[in-house]
C-alpha cells in the first residue's frame, strides 16, 4: 500500500466533499471505491474495521468514516482535514440554498438537477452493495447475518442501533466458540505497516489531551451564547439541543429526523413541518452528510427570530452554531476512539464482533438501496407511475460504474446534467 502525501490527500478529501451525494450508503460506496480499490491508500480489512466502529457511534457514520480514514493516513491533522472537507462544500451550498429558499421560495432548476442526481446515486449504491457484499460475505454465517439485518430493517422496522449492536453481540460471543465462522484468522490480526501505527511514523497527542481540547471547542460557543444572550436565548437553546442530539441519536439523518422534527417544530417552534421536509430535500440535493438538514433548522430559527441582528446575519449564526455542535463531537469520537480501536485489532473476540457487524452492514446498505430505489423509481409511492427517466439513467450509470469503470465524479456530474436537460426538453 502506497501512502499519499498530505497534499495529495487534501486534494482527494476536497474532491470527495463535492461528489459525496446520496446519503451514507452512497458516500461509503464512494470512499470504498476510491480509497480501497482505486488509490489503494487504505487496506480492505482496515476500511471495514473502521466502518464497523463508525456504525457503533452516534452521529453521521460516513463523516466519521472519512475522519477515521484521514486519521489512518496522517494522524490528527489528516482526520480533521478529511472530516472538515467532507462537510464544508455541502454546508456552504446548503447555506446558499437556504438563503434562496427564504428569499425567493423553491427553485425548479435545483429540483431538476437533483432528479438526475438521484438516478446516479441509486446506481452508486447498488454497485456498492455488490462490491462490499462480494468481499464481506465469505461464508454462510456472514450471509445469514446480512439477510437477518436486511429483514429486521425492511420488514420488522427494527431500530438501527438494535440491528448493529445485535450483530456485535452475535460476533462477540460467537467468536469465542467459533472464530473461523466470522472470518477471523489469527495470522491476520495485529497492526500492519502503512497505517496509523506503521510506516508513516505518526505521532499524536494523548487521547486525554484531545478529549480536553475537543470538549472545550465543542462547548465554547454555547457557553458564550448563554453568557451574552441568556441561557433561554435562541443560540444557547440551539447549542444545547443539537449538542444533545449529537450524542443520543444513532443511525444518521433518517433516525434523528423524527426526534429533531418533533422538538424543533412542536416544542421550540423554530420552523414548520413543511419547512422541515423542504430542508431534508435541500440536504439531499447538496453533497455531504444528510445530517446537514440540522443546519437548515438553525438557519430558519435565526431567520425567524433575528432579535437585534439582521435576518441573514442571525440565520447565518444559527446555521453555523448548529453545524458546529453537530460535527465537532463527530470528529472528537473518532480522534479519541480510533487509537484504541486500532490497538484492539489483535483481540479475537472483538475482531469477530466487528466482522459480524461488517456482514450486517451489507444488509443495512441493501436496505438503504431498496428504500432509495423505491422512492426514486416510484416517487408517488409503490403502485404509482414509474419514473422511467430515473430507471434509464440508473441503468446507464450502473453500467458505466460496474462495467466501464467510469469515475464517480463524472457519473455524478452526468446524472445532474441529464436531470437538467430532461427538465428543459420536457
Amino acid at each position: 500500500m502506497q501512502a499519499p502525501t498530505f497534499r495529495e490527500a487534501l486534494r482527494f478529501w476536497l474532491k470527495l466533499g463535492f461528489i459525496s451525494f446520496g446519503g451514507p450508503a452512497g458516500q461509503i460506496a464512494v470512499m470504498h471505491r476510491e480509497l480501497v480499490e482505486k488509490k489503494r491508500w487504505v487496506e480492505e480489512e482496515r476500511f471495514l474495521h473502521a466502518l464497523n466502529f463508525c456504525m457503533l457511534l452516534p452521529g453521521p457514520e460516513a463523516t466519521q468514516l472519512a475522519t477515521y480514514c484521514g486519521w489512518l493516513l496522517h494522524g490528527v491533522r489528516g482526520g480533521l482535514a478529511a472530516g472538515v472537507l467532507f462537510v464544508l462544500p455541502g454546508a456552504v451550498a446548503l447555506w446558499g440554498l437556504s438563503w434562496i429558499y427564504v428569499s425567493y421560495g423553491a427553485v425548479p432548476a435545483v429540483a431538476a438537477i437533483f432528479h438526475g442526481l438521484k438516478a446516479a446515486v441509486l446506481a452508486i449504491v447498488l454497485a456498492a452493495v455488490l462490491r462490499v457484499g462480494r468481499k464481506a460475505l465469505k461464508n454462510g454465517v456472514a450471509w445469514g447475518l446480512a439477510a437477518a439485518a436486511f429483514a429486521a430493517l425492511a420488514f420488522l422496522s427494527a431500530p438501527f442501533p438494535a440491528v448493529v449492536f445485535g450483530a456485535l453481540a452475535v460476533g462477540f460471543f460467537g467468536g469465542k466458540i467459533w472464530p473461523g465462522a466470522f472470518g477471523v484468522r489469527l495470522e491476520n490480526l495485529g497492526p500492519k505497516a502503512g497505517g496509523a501505527d506503521g510506516a508513516l511514523g505518526i505521532t499524536r497527542p494523548t487521547t486525554a489531551r484531545i478529549a480536553g481540547i475537543g470538549g472545550a471547542l465543542w462547548f465554547a460557543p454555547v457557553i458564550v451564547a448563554g453568557l451574552t444572550q441568556g441561557w433561554d436565548g435562541l443560540y444557547a437553546q440551539l447549542g444545547w439541543f443539537f449538542s444533545k442530539a449529537a450524542v443520543v441519536t444513532f443511525g444518521g439523518a433518517y433516525a434523528v429526523l423524527p426526534y429533531v422534527g418533533q422538538q424543533a417544530v412542536e416544542n421550540y417552534h423554530w420552523l414548520g413541518a413543511p419547512q422541515m421536509l423542504d430542508g431534508l430535500a435541500f440536504a439531499e440535493t447538496t453533497p455531504g452528510p444528510l445530517i446537514l438538514v440540522l443546519q437548515f433548522v438553525g438557519f430558519l430559527a435565526g431567520w425567524q427570530q433575528p432579535g437585534a441582528w439582521s435576518q441573514l446575519g442571525a440565520a447565518t449564526l444559527g446555521a453555523a452554531l448548529t453545524t458546529w455542535v453537530t460535527f465537532v463531537p463527530t470528529y472528537l469520537f473518532i480522534l479519541v476512539g480510533a487509537p484504541y480501536v486500532e490497538r484492539l485489532r489483535d483481540n479475537v473476540r472483538l475482531s469477530a464482533a466487528l466482522a459480524a457487524v461488517t456482514a450486517a452492514v451489507v444488509g443495512v446498505i441493501l436496505n438503504l438501496a431498496v428504500w432509495f430505489a423505491r422512492h426514486a423509481i416510484w416517487p408517488a409511492g409503490l403502485g404509482s407511475a414509474v419514473d422511467w427517466f430515473v430507471v434509464a439513467v440508473s441503468v446507464a450509470a450502473f453500467a458505466a460504474l460496474h462495467f466501464g469503470k467510469a469515475g464517480l465524479g463524472w457519473v455524478v456530474l452526468a446524472g445532474g446534467a441529464a436531470g437538467w436537460a430532461w427538465s428543459v426538453t420536457g
